[in-house]
């Protein structure tokens, strides 16, 4: 079993930054894959980034690559995502989600299908 707590949500403006952080406890060892997801009103979850827990890989919604970026700090058993440039289109219910489970294409780590543990999310709001 794995816990995940999302923080750092909030309200910006159009053109802000903001980091998202997710803190994840419990059987840290058996995870493969940490993603995040988000969801806005009216529409389904989609996936946004995710990172493997060992190695360098990263994978990202291609609408998103060079606006956000995805890291992990195995010591403190955190995930992050910094958001760059935001837009009004980004507010949403931001998801942490950590699998167990090994695939050897990084699209499958693109569906939430393949996710065992989620967090409760956090909102983030862009005003124009």
């Amino acid at each position: 079993q794995a816990q995940l707590v999302e923080s750092g949500g909030g309200m910006v403006q159009a053109g802000d930054s903001l980091r998202l952080s997710c803190t994840i406890s419990g059987r840290l060892f058996t995870l493969y894959v940490m993603g995040w997801f988000r969801q806005a009103p009216g529409k389904e979850r989609e996936f946004v980034a995710a990172i493997k827990r060992v190695g360098n890989s990263t994978f990202y919604a291609d609408s998103l690559k060079g606006r956000f970026t995805i890291a992990r700090d195995n010591a403190k058993n955190t995930v992050s995502l910094q958001m760059d440039s935001l837009k009004p289109e980004d507010t949403a219910t931001y998801y942490c989600a950590a699998t167990t489970r090994a695939y050897p294409s990084g699209n499958y780590y693109k569906v939430t299908r393949t996710y065992e543990y989620w967090g409760s999310g956090t909102q983030v709001t862009v005003s124009s």
